[in-house]
């Protein structure tokens, strides 16, 4: 997946049995990099209001998103805040740190918040759409080593991961079978971009995936002890009140757990309208609508709403049962026609 911007390729049938959301392949046309009030974990130090910015400061919009440069009928989309993904295309340590360093760089001037998605863990999607990532987990730790780096200091926020936590023990997918592997890079990453001073989420999949229990003990063996909270929705479309009924029920069980304090993000990028429901229309569907805009609103657990997936840029052109996208490019391509779709109302 050598490409920079990544986006969700939903599989049809997939998600029709197991409400999947799986993240494709990112484009390389699509981004430039160059030009509940709660007690915190005891992993995390408390902070004071004044002394984060993250707390008053909104997110950053870069201007080198795709739906940036595409003009005016798109600035519903180019002038929100989106996520860089810090991905494989970056293949190397250097070019990774340099990525990064660059992007927050940027943040800092316009006194803004940046927001990453890191997205390289081994075997990423499981021998799925987005398999890949890097090739080792020596590679991976020397990586994320490099990635927090080059975000040190700067007050960023980061989603570690999507899906690879969900995706654990999966029946179907060999390749994910041992979760022990995952969880230690999982962990691994998580300390690092900590200790760089990144609020970390890390991803907890959707409502429809795995159950709140399920997926507090991964989250618990995965590192959430180094993270700020979870992150939920990422590439999908359940609605925002579902996304925080699993969430605040995640939470109930992760202090079960020892796990207190954690709060959480909801992607809000395309579900303005409930998904379809026969299931099967979820690559570039018809019926997506954008979502609330990004925003930081720390209502108790709840950090706020941001947008991951970058709405406009295709699915991919055809599903898991290789049927046609609505006509939409390969994945991670800006799509005029689907962003246009997207802020129909």
């Amino acid at each position: 997946m050598p490409r920079p911007s990544s986006l969700p390729s939903l599989l049809g049938l997939l998600l029709l049995l197991t409400g999947l959301s799986v993240l494709a392949p990112p484009s390389g046309t699509a981004y430039d990099p160059t030009g509940s009030t709660v007690r915190p974990a005891a992993a995390q130090p408390v902070q004071r209001a004044s002394s984060d910015p993250r707390l008053t400061r909104g997110l950053f919009v870069d201007p080198y998103m795709p739906a940036a440069k595409a003009g005016k009928t798109y600035r519903r989309i180019g002038k929100v805040a989106q996520a860089l993904w810090i991905t494989d295309y970056y293949a190397t340590p250097a070019k990774a740190k340099k990525a990064v360093a660059d992007y927050t760089a940027r943040a800092a001037a316009a006194k803004k918040t940046p927001i990453m998605t890191v997205y390289a863990i081994p075997g990423r999607d499981c021998g799925l759409a987005s398999s890949g990532g890097m090739p080792t987990s020596g590679a991976y730790q020397r990586w994320v080593a490099a990635v927090a780096a080059g975000m040190k200091g700067r007050h960023a926020i980061v989603v570690l991961e999507p899906d690879a936590v969900a995706f654990m023990e999966d029946p179907r997918r060999p390749e994910c079978q041992d979760p022990a592997p995952r969880q230690r890079l999982l962990t691994y990453a998580a300390k690092a971009l900590h200790d760089a001073g990144a609020w970390v989420y890390i991803d907890a999949g959707h409502s429809n995936w795995q159950s709140p229990t399920v997926m507090a003990q991964r989250l618990v063996k995965s590192g959430i002890r180094y993270a700020r909270g979870f992150s939920t929705n990422i590439g999908n479309f359940r609605p925002t009140a579902d996304e925080i009924s699993y969430a605040k029920s995640l939470n109930y069980q992760l202090a079960r757990r020892k796990a207190t304090g954690k709060r959480y993000l909801v992607e809000t990028a395309r579900n303005g309208v409930k998904p379809s429901a026969d299931g099967f229309d979820v690559c570039n569907p018809l019926w997506a609508r954008l979502g609330a805009t990004p925003r930081l609103q720390f209502k108790g657990a709840y950090d706020g709403n941001v947008w991951i997936k970058h709405p406009g840029e295709s699915d991919g052109d055809r599903n898991d049962d290789q049927q046609n996208c609505h006509g939409g490019p390969v994945s991670g391509k800006w799509w005029p026609q689907g962003a246009r779709r997207l802020m129909a109302s």
